[in-house]
């Protein structure tokens, strides 16, 4: 278990900024535009440009939130609403609970760790760009899927899913590294889905239709696992 090996390779946040990098050039190059557009006087213009890069700048917005201490809870990894609840087949086979969380455009589009953990390993699938809301969605969507193992030796996956608009995942966790519950990993561009997969014992803490904030809103409760398991 995790507590026995102790806390190797600790991953460090790259995404500390009030805003991701990303920021820097997407929503830069329409501000720079804007400026062009104020100079040759093409009012209506330089107000797209700037509603544009205001919007762009928003979303790659990157708020410092409070992580909720106590054994075993499990955060949200993004902010969204909860739009599916459901036991299902987890990836080693076993039956677990899967937690969906939809993002739209408006919401913090950095993802966070869901629990403490070593990062097992890490998977890309998929080959469509569905609605995140759609149930296809979870299993047909590009994706990529982050396996942790918790101090407890409990398994959780944390999938970053793309959508109709969003098409591009960012992860900066690698295998073999020791997150923090609630340290910044990545995001998905423009509008996505983020689930997270528990054993079957665990706790759900959050409803359907439910607003989340990543790193901050506790979804769930993983149950402890027996010394002889």
């Amino acid at each position: 278990m995790l507590e026995q090996e102790g806390r190797r390779n600790q991953f460090v946040e790259r995404l500390t900024g009030p805003l991701a990098p990303e920021a820097a050039y997407l929503a830069g190059a329409p501000v720079a535009l804007c400026c062009a557009a104020l100079f040759n006087q093409l009012w209506g213009l330089s107000f797209f440009l700037f509603s544009l890069g205001l919007f762009l700048g928003m979303f790659f917005r990157n708020p410092n939130r409070k992580i909720p201490e106590g054994k075993n809870l499990v955060v949200s990894p993004a902010d969204g609403k909860v739009i599916e609840i459901n036991e299902i087949q987890l990836p080693d086979g076993s039956e677990g609970i899967r937690i969906g969380i939809f993002l739209s455009i408006f919401d913090v589009h950095i993802n966070r760790a869901p629990v403490e953990g070593r990062v097992l390993a890490i998977t890309r699938s998929g080959s469509a760009f569905k609605a995140a809301f759609n149930n296809e969605a979870p299993a047909r969507n590009v994706q990529l899927s982050m396996k942790m193992e918790a101090p407890g030796g409990q398994l959780v996956w944390v999938v970053q899913i793309t959508g109709l608009i969003a098409r591009r995942i960012v992860c900066h966790a690698k295998e073999d590294v020791y997150l923090e519950k609630g340290d910044r990993y990545g995001l998905i561009r423009f509008g996505s889905r983020t689930d997270v997969l528990l054993p079957k014992a665990s706790k759900v803490l959050v409803e359907l239709r439910q607003q989340v904030r990543g790193g901050k809103t506790v979804i769930g409760q993983l149950a402890e696992v027996p010394q002889d398991a």
